[in-house]
């Protein structure tokens, strides 16, 4: 490619690649907020037992931690367009198998476990591909851009999906899957218009075998100190970030807080997310990465303590929009770091690896939040938490390749 050809770049709202790409997702994610909702409680409403909701919703947890170290694998040597296709086509067909058998009255908790199961290692693979191939729809320069584009979309939908859901499975118990259903179908067709390769023309080696593959990810990453140690911060961010939304669940109730004041907290939470996906594109203008990392940390840690002092549901409200506003300024500046320091023929294998560590640390959260509340009760949950970010603000702070890191200059076409 030519400087001119990358000086006259099209934005990105006349990229018609990006477009339908981010289109079809979009749709998809509306969907898959709509059976979040749904589907404890239809279990409910099928069994009455909460027991078997739960081991629905985990078996979903429980794909992503099994499928995410061979995904990466795999994206990495597959057609990162097939593979998205086929998934999307798959995840489609499972999830109208269950409206459609509830209709014919022979939906059993079998099929549910069964199709929750491979939906969720459907969307792992394609959640990895997806990542992995943006920074061939977009241009490296566009990338901060898009990733902040779709964290506003995405914090929009989770906003009022959860809203739309709940109204699908007053209408009808199976609705919500339905039209998650639908659309998993509209990706399919969006993806299938989107012209152009997903990938470079370099592959990973055929010769290789899968497990060979998969260890050349991990030593790749592991051999990166930058993206190693970036990896790891994260991880220990999710731990909290696992834990912390029970913390504040029980907080609020014990303000007796109703559940519609609950939502609100969380709406709150979302609007934030909303607001910062916009103002990051105004720190990455201004700030070199490093110091973007380090800032947003602190101030992530010195917020999240307020919530065992908050006197009511409002104030929880606004710390909750103050520290989901700080989250994406400092997550989309790291994913658009990852991307652009990872050679495309790691993309997948550094994009499932994050997966893995992240939703691993998120799972292991919510066990160790719940226990850690009943061991000394929420406030003081609160309170370790913010200490827990402290020091990971600290390490940080400390680390010197942070603290000179910027993004790493796009290199020349050819």
């Amino acid at each position: 490619m030519s400087h001119e050809t990358k000086t006259h770049t099209p934005p990105l709202w006349r990229n018609p690649n990006y477009l339908l790409l981010q289109s079809g997702q979009i749709v998809s994610y509306l969907g898959n907020q709509q059976q979040f909702i749904a589907l404890p409680l239809l279990i409910l409403a099928i069994t009455g037992s909460t027991i078997q909701a739960g081991i629905a919703v985990s078996l979903n947890t429980i794909a992503v931690l099994v499928v995410s170290p061979l995904a990466g694998a795999l994206v990495d040597r597959w057609d990162r367009k097939r593979t998205m296709l086929v998934c999307d086509a798959g995840r489609m067909l499972l999830t109208l198998s269950i409206p459609l058998a509830y209709w014919l009255h022979v939906l059993s908790m079998a099929q549910i476990y069964i199709a929750v199961t491979l939906a969720g290692a459907f969307g792992t693979l394609f959640s990895v591909a997806n990542t992995a191939a943006l920074p061939n729809v977009v241009t490296r320069k566009q990338l901060p851009v898009a990733l902040s584009q779709a964290q506003v979309a995405y914090s929009c939908v989770r906003t009022f999906g959860s809203l739309i859901g709940g109204t699908l499975y007053s209408i009808g118990n199976v609705f919500p899957f339905l039209a998650n259903g639908i659309s998993f179908g509209a990706s399919v067709l969006s993806l299938s218009f989107i012209r152009g390769r997903f990938q470079s023309e370099s592959e990973a080696s055929p010769r290789q075998s899968l497990h060979q593959t998969i260890t050349e990810g991990f030593t790749w990453l592991w051999r990166q100190p930058l993206l190693r140690f970036l990896t790891i911060i994260n991880g220990a961010d999710s731990l909290r970030y696992g834990a912390g939304y029970l913390v504040i669940l029980i907080l609020a109730q014990n303000l007796h807080t109703s559940p519609s004041g609950i939502g609100f907290i969380f709406t709150g939470a979302a609007v934030g997310a909303l607001l910062g996906n916009i103002a990051s594109h105004w720190a990455r203008q201004r700030f070199p990465f490093g110091k973007i990392a380090i800032s947003m940390l602190w101030l992530e840690a010195l917020m999240f303590p307020l919530y065992a002092i908050a006197p009511n549901a409002f104030i929880m409200c606004l710390i909750a929009a103050a520290e989901e506003l700080v989250g994406p300024i400092y997550n989309i500046s790291l994913d658009t770091y990852r991307l652009t320091a990872t050679p495309d023929t790691m993309r997948g294998r550094m994009s499932s690896t994050v997966q893995l560590v992240t939703q691993g640390a998120q799972s292991l959260g919510a066990i160790l939040g719940g226990l850690l509340i009943q061991i000394v009760g929420a406030q003081w949950s609160a309170l370790i938490l913010g200490a827990w970010l402290i020091l990971l603000a600290i390490a940080t702070t400390l680390n010197h390749r942070v603290r000179h890191a910027t993004l790493p200059t796009p290199e020349p076409a050819v």
